[in-house]
């Protein structure tokens, strides 16, 4: 019995066991509770390309349409309708710039838990404008939106990370999976202009390995629930729902190769369904949001 408790034991442990777990050292700021209860299930984070210390998020399948930009007193400065969109299951969304350097957002309508989707939809707009601080942000509507329709070269996944590469403007997916295993998908370097659906191509695997800690179970530690590039495309990092993980991406080195080595793990203080990541504007802090009311915007500094 023992012998069968220790084997047991064993197999408990994180996929990735054979690399002890070391957490690096960070600090986690509740900076804010959002004061909106419309974005009661935020499932995304991107930093303004207008504004510093303002993000955008969205709620999560089956809510509206809509991007909200909040800031870091927790005040909602503006509120922006996707015309013609649907929220079938919106799950990320990033920031950056278009090919003339104006800012956009791109939303991610990618999840899929059923893995039913045979394709998804990736929408482009121009970043709304933001009213000042104490001011009520009125709804508006954007113009209609770019749309790329996606497909997956091996079969239908369900992803909750979307990231565009700040220096080649590649927009990439990373899956998730109760299993751990991930797979990094991103747009070919040419898109063909034909109204055919997209066709990914993998570039990477991902295995989180499932550390547990108190609170969450096991299998919370391997699922991904965002990601996000580094203002400068040196770093990537992803979530699950108790911890961060991030990966240096040395220069001239394949995000392959630099994703196959063991990433730095942060955990951050403790939150109900952490679904969501991006960095500051200065490369380095790291921000979360949760699910479900009061949602909290966390500030995450290394020691």
């Amino acid at each position: 019995m023992k012998h069968l408790l220790f084997v047991l034991g064993i197999l408990t442990l994180p996929t990735s066991a054979a690399a002890q777990d070391v957490v690096t050292p960070s600090k986690s700021t509740r900076v804010a509770t959002l004061e909106d209860t419309r974005i009661k299930e935020s499932s995304g984070l991107t930093p303004s390309q207008v504004e510093s210390g303002v993000f955008w998020t969205l709620n999560d399948s089956g809510g509206e349409p809509c991007v909200f930009a909040i800031d870091i007193h927790g005040h909602t400065r503006a509120k922006a309708r996707l015309a013609g969109a649907v929220n079938f299951d919106w799950e990320d969304l990033c920031s950056g710039r278009d090919e003339k350097g104006r800012p956009v957002l791109y939303i991610g309508d990618i999840g899929d838990n059923l893995r039913i989707r045979r394709t998804l939809q990736i929408y482009q707009i121009a970043e709304p404008r933001l009213v000042a601080d104490g001011l009520r942000a009125p709804e508006i509507i954007t113009e209609a939106p770019v749309v790329w329709h996606v497909s997956y070269p091996d079969g239908a996944h369900n992803a909750e990370g979307l990231l565009v590469h700040p220096k080649t403007r590649r927009i990439h997916l990373l899956t998730k999976s109760e299993d751990g295993k991930s797979s990094l998908y991103a747009f070919p370097a040419s898109v063909p202009d034909d109204g055919k659906p997209v066709i990914l191509e993998k570039v990477a695997g991902i295995t989180f390995p499932g550390y547990p800690r108190t609170g969450k179970r096991i299998v919370d530690d391997r699922m991904c629930t965002g990601a996000a590039f580094s203002p400068d495309g040196s770093r990537l990092v992803a979530s699950t729902y108790s911890s961060l993980y991030e990966w240096p991406l040395p220069a001239g080195t394949t995000l392959a190769n630099a994703l196959a080595k063991r990433p730095v793990r942060l955990v951050p203080d403790l939150l109900r369904q952490l679904e969501a990541v991006c960095y500051d504007p200065d490369g380095r802090t790291l921000w979360i949001t949760s699910e479900h009311l009061p949602t909290p915007l966390v500030k995450i500094t290394r020691d």
